[in-house]
């Protein structure tokens, strides 16, 4: 029988300037997200919305979210297959679309980790875990579009 769990958040809204919401171009994009005992993250709406560029906003977080849970997943069924990684690194890209309403969605991800092994690891055993990871991962098995994965293989220095 599967487990429920629950996974709990807050954010709090900073960009009143003093009047609210009361136009549309008298208040911030802004808020803090805020985890029982961890760092607040300050973050804001996405730039081309009139978020603040320098801050994270919910699409970097979600293709964050995506990107570390394959990570995670990754180096869990490596370990279990005998492959030793010893770096990880990715860049991933949410390809998302604008509808002329202003209605928006992820339509694609592309995760592209850069992944050095052990010396004497096979780089196609590695690239075969990937295909495992979908079928887990609870933000992957989450998401209603496709994710793509193009990782690439050092091996490291003996």
């Amino acid at each position: 029988m599967s487990a429920l769990h629950d996974y709990t958040s807050q954010i709090r809204w900073t960009g009143n300037r003093g009047d609210g919401n009361a136009t549309y171009d008298g208040y911030d994009r802004s808020w803090q997200l805020c985890c029982p005992g961890k760092p607040i993250l300050e973050c804001s709406n996405d730039p081309l919305l009139g978020g603040d560029p320098r801050l994270h906003n919910p699409e970097d977080l979600l293709i964050t979210a995506l990107s570390s849970c394959h990570m995670l997943w990754f180096l869990h069924l490596s370990l279990n297959a005998g492959i030793i990684v010893m770096g990880y690194e990715d860049n991933p890209i949410g390809h998302g679309e604008s509808a002329p309403s202003g209605a928006g969605r992820f339509v694609a991800a592309t995760l592209r980790p850069q992944i050095t092994l052990a010396p004497g690891m096979d780089p196609r055993a590695a690239d075969a875990v990937h295909g495992k990871i979908h079928d887990v991962c609870f933000i992957a098995r989450s998401v209603n579009f496709p994710v793509r994965i193009t990782a690439q293989y050092d091996l490291a220095k003996p």
